[in-house]
């Protein structure tokens, strides 16, 4: 075995060691986030699947051999599954419905098809007319075009695509949406990997046929390793933020009362924003927690849970937020040139050099000369 093909076996079986384990793990699970445990558990099952098939090719098996009508494609339920995996992240006591299962009729067509076309093989004898007109085009356009992967890059564009929508329901608070970010991560890659992965299929398929109009062997072109090699680093990466969070407390159904207490804060959260963009109180350096109360005739404690609980934030880090945009803003009129960032800051509304260093640092990830 070559060098690469020995470098390939070996990272391809990190991926599906950990998604296995973390898969099983994941599966038994008896946490409160038990269906979207499972959820994620099958699905790094099925891409451990995915990569252990490929790593017997690497040795020689599954070609054409017993183990060649075992091994089943059913990437096409990956869509599906992350889009319900999203759905049991952000809906409280969210459970498969009878209307859900019907999103897996994909699968289901795949699995079919595929063990006709594999059964093809009893009765090739080398010549095309051993086989059925279906049997002969099914075999070519199923095995060895990339039909398999177009079609599955395209579930999962569209999955991926409906379960970041999922983030956007005005039900979830700002602090569930700070919890929900890794979920959010790990998505939006599946969608973009799987776009790029699309656009590279598409493309070699067009431009192999306009340039050679020769026979096309997926499992030949110049990427199909290199593609297993990001599944496997997907697999390696999700297993570990979800076994990770595993046991993170799940989204839970507010009460009425709850939810009257909510649609409360969000208004107080309203106000505030009101407060900083049209009136830019955090400008001024003495402003604190009771002074802002007192302007805006509300319990000082009421905004602080406010800000907890829609925004995920502090008093402080909220204020110090709107006074580093302010320094960003005058940073880009030229008229600023001629004035220090110090100075500049104090304009802002911080009320010292340490308090503005400390807060473009943490607001913004840089140093303030950086800013400049």
């Amino acid at each position: 075995m070559e060098i690469s093909s020995v470098l390939i076996v070996l990272i391809l079986s990190i991926g599906l060691v950990q998604g296995l384990i973390f898969g099983i793990v994941l599966f038994k699970s008896k946490s409160p986030n038990q269906v979207s445990n499972r959820i994620l558990g099958i699905i790094l099952l099925l891409l451990s699947y995915r990569l252990l098939v490929q790593i017997m090719r690497l040795f020689g098996l599954g070609y054409y051999d017993t183990w060649y009508y075992f091994m089943v494609e059913m990437n096409w339920a990956y869509g599906a599954l992350i889009y319900f995996y999203a759905k049991s992240k952000t809906q409280a006591n969210f459970k498969f419905t009878k209307q859900d299962w019907l999103h897996f009729i994909p699968v289901a067509i795949q699995v079919c098809f595929s063990v006709f076309v594999r059964l093809q093989n009893l009765y090739w004898d080398g010549t095309r007319d051993s086989l059925s007109w279906l049997g002969y085009y099914g075999y070519v356009i199923w095995m060895n075009n990339s039909t398999i992967y177009v079609i599955a890059s395209m579930l999962i564009i569209l999955y991926t695509y409906r379960a970041l929508q999922l983030f956007k329901s005005p039900r979830l608070t700002r602090a569930q949406m700070l919890k929900l970010v890794w979920v959010k991560r790990i998505i939006r890659s599946f969608l973009l990997y799987f776009s790029f992965v699309l656009l590279i299929l598409i493309a070699d398929l067009l431009i192999h046929q306009l340039a050679t109009g020769s026979s096309y062997y997926y499992f030949t072109r110049f990427y199909y390793y290199p593609f297993f090699v990001g599944i496997a680093g997907l697999t390696y990466w999700i297993g570990l933020e979800g076994f990770s969070r595993r046991n993170e407390p799940t989204i839970s159904t507010p009460q009425p009362s709850i939810a009257q207490d909510l649609e409360k804060l969000r208004s107080i959260s309203t106000q505030l924003k009101l407060a900083m963009e049209e009136e830019k109180l955090y400008k001024n350096p003495n402003l604190s927690l009771n002074s802002l109360a007192n302007h805006l005739g509300i319990k000082p404690y009421l905004i602080s849970k406010s800000l907890s609980e829609v925004y995920g934030k502090r008093f402080n880090d909220y204020i110090n937020e709107y006074r580093v945009k302010e320094v960003q803003t005058l940073l880009q009129d030229p008229s600023n040139a001629r004035y220090t960032l110090l100075s500049l800051a104090m304009d802002a509304g911080f009320n010292s050099k340490s308090s503005f260093n400390r807060a473009v640092k943490k607001h913004l990830g840089i140093t303030p000369n950086q800013l400049k």
